[in-house]
């Protein structure tokens, strides 16, 4: 049996459209690229599973019950596939010309490379974080303060985002975003898949970090292009109201923060994330409580409101500990 070059993991959530789309620019631009796909479907209600039963017949469907986030989904779909490389990619994500035979290029030539990742844009163009560095109370601070989107060219204040790298040029990144990525597969089966108490967020930084931890490495290639819309399963959270919707993903950031930094970092390490979020809120509530703008003023109870959800978030993992009950 001829083992394809790579197995493509698409998680698909309320994203018919855009679904249909990512797949067929993967099958105009998979090139000499041997591939088989594979989409999850998260209990779409949009008629997301049904559309790739009709059009893409050669798709490997597994449909879901439940939502099981990110990484349930994907590691659902890992042990049937049969690629030498795991591709994940998002439903809102396009690969452009070349993308998967430099993704496959590029892994057969640097074998100490784990994970990589290519450049996301937008359809315009517009450059989105793609080589990022692993989360701690500075880079937080400096992202949460503003200073780091204030002083972008700067190697410490853009740190985060490696802002300040000319993102034209390759070079080795804490982590890539899961909206595109391949994957080593004896590395993946190494450090073992996702963690599934993260729902949403954080859990391809975990990952990668765990993948650095073994000693390989996570690559950034921007000679890989895909065109990244994002957010588009959040855009279909239709029950919540505008004022909700904000607050209800933050607390899934929250949540996810919170396990990250308990998991890596010990309780210490999530108390202080938490206080470092917590105080920054407070310190921005009084400010413009005081100000003599009534807008400014009238924003402090959405800093106050934040500061009510990390706290909630604390409750929720029991200090990181532990997940909420799924789907978040």
């Amino acid at each position: 049996m001829h083992r394809p070059d790579v197995s493509i993991v698409i998680v698909a959530f309320n994203t018919r459209d855009v679904l249909r789309e990512c797949l067929q620019a993967v099958y105009r631009e998979a090139g000499p690229v041997s591939c088989e796909i594979v989409v999850v479907d998260n209990a779409s209600r949009d008629g997301s599973a049904e559309m790739v039963e009709a059009e893409f017949p050669d798709v490997r469907l597994i449909r879901s019950d439940n939502n099981l986030g990110f990484a349930g989904a994907n590691n659902l779909a890992f042990p049937v596939t049969n690629g030498r490389y795991i591709v994940l990619l998002n439903s809102d994500a396009f690969v452009q010309p070349g993308a998967l035979e430099l993704s496959v290029s590029h892994m057969d030539a640097n074998p100490r490379v784990g994970l990589g990742g290519g450049r996301l844009v937008g359809r315009d163009g517009s450059w989105q974080p793609s080589a990022r560095m692993f989360p701690s109370l500075l880079n937080d601070l400096l992202m949460m303060s503003g200073l780091a989107n204030k002083y972008p060219n700067s190697n410490f204040f853009g740190r985060a985002d490696r802002t300040y790298a000319d993102p034209l040029e390759p070079g080795p990144a804490d982590w890539v975003p899961g909206a595109y990525s391949i994957i080593r597969r004896d590395v993946l089966e190494r450090v073992g898949y996702f963690d599934r108490r993260f729902f949403l967020y954080y859990e391809e930084v975990d990952l990668c970090r765990r993948i650095k931890a073994t000693g390989y490495d996570v690559w950034y290639w921007p000679d890989i292009v895909v065109v990244h819309l994002g957010g588009e399963s959040a855009k279909t959270l239709k029950h919540l109201r505008v004022s909700s919707f904000g607050l209800q993903l933050t607390l899934w950031r929250m949540r996810s923060q919170l396990l990250y930094y308990r998991k890596h970092h010990g309780l210490r390490g999530a108390w202080s994330a938490m206080m470092v979020e917590v105080w920054w809120d407070r310190l921005r509530a009084l400010r413009n409580a005081m100000s003599k703008s009534a807008e400014r003023r009238a924003s402090a109870g959405t800093f106050r409101a934040t500061i009510d959800t990390m706290k909630a978030a604390w409750v929720d993992t029991q200090g990181g500990q532990m997940s909420p009950k799924q789907p978040w």
